[in-house]
């Protein structure tokens, strides 16, 4: 490529000129793999399904184990159900999540790629969540097997037992069958619900059960509050409990200053101290209706102010909404969250691809500095989309930004687009944030030609 065309890419901006000029014709490497493995490596076999794959068959090994020992009674069963349970539930806890990115994403950049790239897959731990979570299940029903065949012949497990068993499972099968990823994507909000409420009376009822389960099995003569809290299953079910009770205790009701970018999006000023300062790659939950439905938006934290801001796109009916009808107060639940973009400052130099309102969770990055960043940002009209202030804001922290209007020049190609600028800028690894469509396909566009490169990747 020609010395002036380098020019333009690493300085241009959507105002010094176009930096994407004659991309198309850029030839792509071929593929590192052949299709069927690089499919399977890189689709089929993520990291959350091998997370997943890796619980569930540590779980079948027991379970075959158990069987080959000639079973176990319920006692013991009980407290395999909980533990898969207990870390199940874990996985998805605000403080929990934000220590596993604290401590993978620590790693210096000064340390080999190879091991940075393995800490940056920090945020698959969601497949940990899920394995349990199914695992969790199939025990509980040979538990419910075992327990019934306990009352049949007059062993330990009580009647009220077995039926408390039942209705746990009944509940649990709806809440797995229910985070199906297509069910789950298509009908988000009653596969929340679900989640929520089930959950929290499918708790109630692990009570119920380990209560009565203990009473089954407590010696003759013992006081059943000292044989709970002698059992190991009472620990680990009170330690589940509170972390589903945190983040609600946490709730609270805080001040908006709605800033109206266009019609088609919307600033959000939260001013008040949240319990955890959020870091550039956090996500919060907002809702106007804490029981129903809840949304997670990146948090936009600028150096020296209080608070933080977010930026909501038309993307539905809750979010024209909040567009049209600006609030003034809202919910916020628990503390900022670490997501995908926690891991960028594990690079020296980063690709960031964002689409539309996804420049939201790269702009705390952006404004603080933390990496060399090079951002490539397509959006239709981008500045009557999203407001003079915050462009100019971006374009001031990120001077070599491409910022590509997609109402002006059609939609690019996103795949070669983003190899020409990890080519010319020598990175280490791209993120992208977009819709899902969107992400994988660059991801995969990447990754299949051995560029690292991270997305999210709707577990949630």
């Amino acid at each position: 490529m020609s010395s002036s065309a380098l020019e333009k890419i690493s300085s241009s901006t959507l105002e010094k000129g176009l930096a994407w000029d004659g991309y198309e014709a850029d030839e792509l490497p071929d593929k590192t793999q052949n299709r069927f493995l690089r499919n399977l490596r890189h689709q089929a076999l993520t990291l959350y399904r091998r997370l997943f794959g890796v619980v569930f068959v540590a779980n079948l090994a027991i379970f075959v184990w158990t069987l080959a020992r000639g079973g176990s009674n319920t006692k013991h069963l009980g407290l395999i159900v909980v533990a898969n349970l207990f870390c199940s539930i874990l996985m998805r806890q605000d403080y929990v999540i934000n220590a596993f990115f604290e401590v993978f994403t620590s790693v210096p950049a000064s340390w080999p790629l190879w091991f940075r790239l393995l800490c940056a897959r920090v945020y698959h731990i969601g497949g940990l969540h899920s394995g349990c979570a199914v695992s969790g299940l199939f025990w509980l029903i040979y538990f419910a097997g075992q327990a019934t065949k306990e009352v049949l012949h007059d062993g330990p497990a009580s009647i009220p037992t077995v039926v408390v068993t039942y209705c746990i499972v009944a509940l649990l099968i709806a809440i797995v069958t229910l985070a199906y990823p297509k069910f789950r994507t298509k009908y988000h909000n009653h596969f929340e619900a679900a989640h929520r409420f089930l959950g929290w009376t499918a708790t109630a009822l692990v009570w119920c059960q380990i209560v009565l389960l203990t009473n089954d099995y407590r010696t003759p003569g013992e006081a059943l509050g000292h044989a709970l809290v002698r059992a190991p299953v009472f620990w680990l079910v009170l330690i589940l409990t509170l972390s589903i009770i945190l983040p609600w205790a946490r709730l609270q009701k805080v001040p908006v200053r709605a800033v109206v970018l266009s019609k088609h999006a919307v600033r959000l000023y939260l001013d008040y101290v949240p319990p955890a300062k959020p870091t550039p790659g956090s996500f919060t939950r907002l809702s106007t209706s804490p029981l129903m439905e809840w949304h997670g938006f990146a948090t936009i934290a600028e150096p020296g102010k209080t608070g933080y801001s977010v930026v909501v796109s038309k993307a539905g009916d809750w979010t024209t909404k909040q567009i049209e009808n600006p609030p003034k107060e809202m919910w916020v639940r628990g503390i900022p969250t670490g997501g995908v973009l926690r891991i960028i400052p594990l690079f020296r130099r980063v690709i960031c691809v964002a689409t539309g309102s996804g420049i939201g969770p790269f702009a705390p990055h952006i404004l603080q500095e933390r990496a060399s960043i090079r951002l490539l940002w397509t959006a239709p009209n981008v500045r009557q989309t999203f407001g003079d202030e915050l462009v100019d804001t971006i374009l001031e922290k990120a001077p070599g930004a491409v910022v590509y209007d997609t109402r002006v020049h059609g939609k690019p190609d996103m795949v070669k687009l983003t190899y020409r600028m990890v080519r010319e800028f020598n990175a280490e690894a791209v993120c992208v944030i977009s819709n899902e469509k969107l992400t994988r396909k660059v991801v995969y566009g990447m990754t299949s030609r051995g560029i690292p490169a991270f997305g999210a990747i709707w577990d949630s």
